[in-house]
């Protein structure tokens, strides 16, 4: 048996005008897909139902209740896990990425198992100003709190995570699950001394017009995660230090 085995993750919230799309064009890898529903409207849980009907490929989870972005990658992993995959393609369900660029990720996960691979945007004129900002500074506070430059980009769901070393993060430690998970899941890798690799992806946003992102919840949410990263960084300082300077 081969030990490379990955699958694609989405998770999924309302995304009902685009998820079709992004399936279609994973098909033809002929690896397993694992779609979590997170609490999605009739709409969207029809779009899903008929996706799993259609393709024997499609494993279908579903949260009665929306949790979080980051309580449905969890879900997705576990669920990677039981179906004995060895690494999880996550992406995005609004059709934002190009996925063209899955071969290439999938060959730097093959060529480099233990590593995470991990997406940074080239953006077209769509993006947004103020999101390209928001970015920013979200790189800034994940590179201090991780004492690492480790990641280009540390917003981008487009990664590929090896099971074992995520999982053993994920079941020892209490993560955010909305959607400042993509950030802190980052920092608790750099403070495991895991490998990374960057690698670009175009994005564009997004195909359905639909965003998430509630802009006082949200930014209230994620300054919480970054004080508490911060505080654990300080309670690590001399850890990490150390295996900085030994290192180099």
């Amino acid at each position: 048996m081969s030990d490379f085995r990955p699958c694609f993750l989405i998770p999924v919230y309302n995304h009902e005008h685009a998820v079709g799309q992004v399936v279609e064009q994973l098909l033809p890898y002929a690896l397993p897909i694992v779609l979590v529903d997170d609490g999605s409207c009739d709409s969207c849980a029809e779009v899903l139902d008929r996706l799993q009907a259609a393709h024997p490929s499609v494993t279908l989870i579903r949260h009665h209740r929306n949790g979080g972005k980051g309580q449905a990658c969890m879900t997705g992993f576990f669920a990677a896990d039981n179906l004995e995959c060895t690494h999880a393609f996550q992406l995005d369900a609004d059709g934002q990425h190009d996925l063209s660029a899955v071969p290439a990720f999938l060959d730097a996960a093959r060529n480099r198992r233990d590593a995470l691979i991990c997406g940074y945007p080239i953006y077209d004129e769509s993006v947004p100003a103020s999101r390209q900002q928001g970015r920013k500074v979200s790189n800034w506070w994940v590179a201090f709190n991780a004492r690492s430059n480790a990641f280009k980009d540390a917003m981008c769901g487009f990664r590929v995570y090896p099971i074992e070393p995520l999982l053993r993060i994920v079941k020892t430690t209490r993560l955010s699950k909305r959607m400042e998970f993509d950030c802190e899941i980052l920092v608790h890798w750099a403070w495991q001394d895991l490998p990374v690799e960057n690698h670009p992806v175009k994005v564009t946003y997004p195909t359905d017009g639909v965003s998430h992102f509630r802009m006082i919840r949200d930014n209230v949410q994620i300054s919480c995660m970054y004080a508490k990263l911060c505080c654990q960084m300080l309670a690590k300082r001399s850890m990490l230090s150390a295996r900085r300077h030994h290192h180099v």
